[in-house]
Order: structure tokens, then sequence, then C-alpha cells
């Protein structure tokens, strides 16, 4: 006899639960600790300076943070990755949005919680299973049989939408839309956010923004101590 369909609560991770990168953390600790060499820093220091001076853009910082991971994650032993993105997780783990972390308790005992990343698996995962999450969905930087990194992402195509991720996610862990939940913070959020019942943009990207209000979706706010619904 089948069980009936769970119903779904889908989330992005940075800037929607973490309140940062979980990709920038990771990054920055690989540097600390040996992992990348300091040299790594050259390829997203200028774009960082520009953004914290408001005279640039977070995306652009952010591609040059995935070019810096991209270069120097091959070679870089699965151990030695492992136990840096479990140092990160434990120092951040609390660095959280009050609004999204109360609505993951909220929803826990009543949806099946997804949580879908475009940050590397080996840190999301750590970081979401302390939340209850119970699936994960990630950039999974692939390993060869000696236990390093090869350079490359399993499936990168299809990670890059979440849409086709979320999709996927229902049907392998029989969950249904009727009663569904979406939270995300950017662009790349909108194809999952479509197909939810609830969707909430919260400290939404200016693109984000806009397909938010054109669709009448919940729009929230958290600056400091405050929650906002526009």
């Amino acid at each position: 006899m089948k069980s009936s369909p769970k119903k779904v609560a889908v989330f992005d991770i940075d800037g929607t639960i973490f309140r940062s990168s979980l990709m920038i953390e990771l990054l920055e600790e690989f540097i600390e600790q040996g992992v990348f060499p300091a040299s790594a820093r050259r390829i997203f220091e200028e774009e960082h300076r520009m953004w914290l001076e408001r005279r640039g853009s977070y995306n652009d910082y952010t591609k040059k943070i995935i070019e810096a991971y991209f270069k120097h994650i091959k070679g870089v032993k699965l151990d030695d990755a492992l136990e840096v993105a479990n140092l990160v997780m434990l120092f951040h783990k609390n660095r959280v949005y009050r609004y999204t972390r109360d609505l993951v308790e909220k929803l826990r005992d009543t949806h099946f919680l997804l949580a879908i990343s475009h940050s590397p698996y080996h840190i999301v995962e750590p970081f979401c299973r302390e939340w209850g999450f119970q699936k994960v969905y990630a950039f999974f930087y692939e390993v060869n049989d000696k236990g390093y990194f090869t350079g490359s992402i399993e499936d990168e195509a299809l990670m890059r939408d979440k849409g086709k991720i979320f999709q996927r996610a229902i049907e392998k862990e029989h969950l249904t839309l009727k009663g569904s939940v979406g939270v995300g913070d950017s662009e790349s959020d909108i194809t999952f956010l479509k197909m939810v019942q609830k969707p909430i943009a919260f400290n939404p990207s200016s693109g984000l923004y806009k397909v938010a209000k054109r669709n009448k979706w919940d729009i929230i706010v958290e600056r400091k101590d405050v929650m906002y619904r526009l």
C-alpha cells in the first residue's frame, strides 16, 4: 500500500537561511588552513572590494569566488576538505536569519524539508543536516578512486536548474505540491518558487524582487532584528 505524498518545503541556503555564503566561508578557510594557496585571493579580492564599496555587484563577486574555487579544488584530498568543512560548519551553524530559522522550525513536523544550493555539497550537507533537512541537493565535486578532487562537478548542467532538481526530488521522494512552501533570495531560485503554492522571496535580489512583485508573491526583508513584509 502506497503512503500518502508528503508536503514539501524547499529552501535555498546561502543568503536565505545562512547569513552569508557557505562557499565563500569554505574558500576563505581553505586559504587560512593552507589547503588553497594565499594567491587564490587575487582572483576575487578586487570584486570583493568593489562590492563592499557598493561600486560593484555581489553577483560579480560570487562569480570570482566560484572561479577561484574551481581553479584550486582539483588535486585537493577529500579528507582534508571534509575536515575544514566541518570546522566551518561548527563555527557558522548558528549564523542564520531569524525568519527562515523560525520557518524551518515551524514546518519541520508537517513538511519534508528540502535544500537546493549551488554551494559545494561537502559544506551544504552537514550544515543542512544540523538544521534537520531531510534531503540536500548541491554541487557535488567529483572525487577519483584515490580520494582526490578531479575539478569536475557531477550533473553540472542539471544542477544549475533548481526547478529541474526540485522536480526530480518531488518524484524521487514521493512529494506533493499541495501545501508546498518555497523560499529563495535570488534569480536562480525563481524556477522552483514558480512551482510551489506559497513562494516567499526573502531579502530578494532586484531580479527576484521584480518577479515576486509581478506575481504577488510574499516578499520578506529582515534587517537587524526587524522583519518587513513588502
